[in-house]
């Protein structure tokens, strides 16, 4: 099988939200309210404008994708770190690992690759059945919870990537914001 990781395109619209709402079905049966179960074709397109959205191909085929928002842009995180967003394998494809395949890819290659990320963050729903313990056994740790108005307790989780590059970072977040001419 042919894999191939790479960046979502916009004329790809289409297909994305199509493995988007695949993915999310079961999530939107349990009532949680991700954005990605709903999102028109109108959003998707300006989610693939204003983040990095990657998928992995299966022999030409969108299989999984993960979404990239960054701290400039226009929905950061909670920590001034790189941050996952909508984030799904199509259920067609179970047992291949594709959702941890495009995790990894991400991880490695763009956010310590490219963006030499020190971490990266990612938020769930507390009352999720399996995506919690998901994260946990991928290397996230909960931080803090917090109430988005979504109809559910978001649970943001973080995953250090180079503990030198952290210690750095978190160092210079405590350090007095000061003229920086």
């Amino acid at each position: 099988m042919q894999l191939d990781f790479r960046q979502v395109r916009e004329d790809e619209v289409d297909i994305y939200l199509a493995l988007m709402h695949a993915a999310y079905a079961p999530v939107k049966a349990l009532g949680i309210r991700f954005d990605a179960a709903t999102a028109s074709r109108e959003q998707a397109l300006r989610h693939l404008q204003s983040h990095g959205v990657y998928a992995l191909y299966a022999n030409g085929d969108m299989v999984s994708s993960v979404t990239l928002r960054y701290p400039w842009g226009p929905l950061p995180g909670p920590f001034g770190l790189p941050h996952i967003g909508w984030f799904g394998a199509h259920p067609d494809y179970p047992g291949q690992h594709f959702g941890r395949q495009v995790q990894d890819r991400l991880e490695q290659e763009i956010l310590i690759g490219q963006l030499r990320a020190p971490a990266v963050s990612l938020g769930t729903a507390t009352n999720h059945p399996w995506l919690k313990e998901m994260y946990l056994k991928r290397g996230f740790q909960p931080m803090h919870t917090t109430d988005l108005g979504k109809g559910h307790i978001t649970l943001y989780m973080k995953k250090v990537l180079d503990a030198s590059a952290h210690d750095a970072w978190l160092t210079r977040q405590a350090a007095p914001q000061g003229n920086k001419a």
